[in-house]
């Protein structure tokens, strides 16, 4: 099995610490600050955007009602499908070895299934798909909650929005390089192993075969469940405003 090089980028992110690892690459540590980072990232019409809706005093229901217990379970569940799917029990990940098996040509005297990262790739972009959708509907249930308690919430949770709709376009970008970043940590295993099976005997081919396939099936899993842990901070905010009141 192929031996990937420890990489450290102290501070940042699970997600980015696991790509620097898998793809061999070194991630300096940023020089600007996160807001002086955001503020790149954001147009002036954003900017308009952002300062009315910190300036606007948007007017909470008259018929508020607590629904912070709510809140909480509905978060949970979400966040339990999501990480189940991960984890292959609705088949997205553990699917793609199936299909790969069934799709490959039958070979003498090799175990290798010859998998195409395609399979893997497209399950991937399902998977994140089905992050950001059901992801965007929490979000915005949950604004609409805050939209029911206080003004100031209220303008949280315009806030909120308008943050969304400006970085939506840029998160696309930067999580699209994933799956990328993904194809070239499994080429190496794939080679890592061929290399594998023609220095060991045919008994141990199997093996040989299922180690590289098994590796690469784990980081995709760990990639993605570090992906939703990104992808679910704007959430955990949210809800952490629901617990004030």
């Amino acid at each position: 099995m192929v031996q990937v090089p420890q990489r450290t980028t102290p501070g940042a992110p699970a997600l980015v610490r696991l790509l620097a690892r898998l793809a061999q690459l070194d991630v300096a540590e940023p020089g600007q600050s996160l807001a002086d980072r955001l503020g790149q990232w954001l147009s002036w019409t954003d900017a308009i955007t952002l300062s009315s809706a910190l300036s606007t005093r948007a007017p909470a229901h008259a018929d508020a009602r607590s629904a912070g217990d709510d809140a909480e379970r509905i978060c949970a569940r979400v966040r339990t499908a999501l990480t189940n799917a991960i984890a292959g029990a609705s088949g997205v990940v553990s699917s793609a070895g199936r299909r790969t098996a069934s799709r490959a040509p039958v070979r003498r005297n090799t175990a290798d299934p010859a998998p195409e990262f395609a399979v893997f790739r497209q399950d991937y972009l399902t998977m994140q798909q089905t992050m950001q959708t059901d992801i965007g509907l929490l979000r915005e249930r949950l604004r609409r909650q805050l939209m029911a308690r206080t003004p100031e919430l209220a303008r949280l949770a315009a806030l909120d929005a308008s943050l969304e709709q400006a970085l939506d376009a840029r998160e696309r970008a930067l999580l699209a390089t994933v799956p990328t970043l993904l194809g070239v940590h499994f080429e190496r295993l794939r080679e890592a192993g061929q290399q594998m099976q023609a220095d060991v005997s045919e008994a141990a081919m199997p093996a040989a075969a299922r180690a590289w396939l098994g590796q690469f099936r784990l980081d995709m899993q760990r990639i993605l469940l570090a992906e939703l842990e990104i992808r679910f901070q704007p959430i955990a905010g949210l809800l952490a405003a629901l617990r004030t009141c």
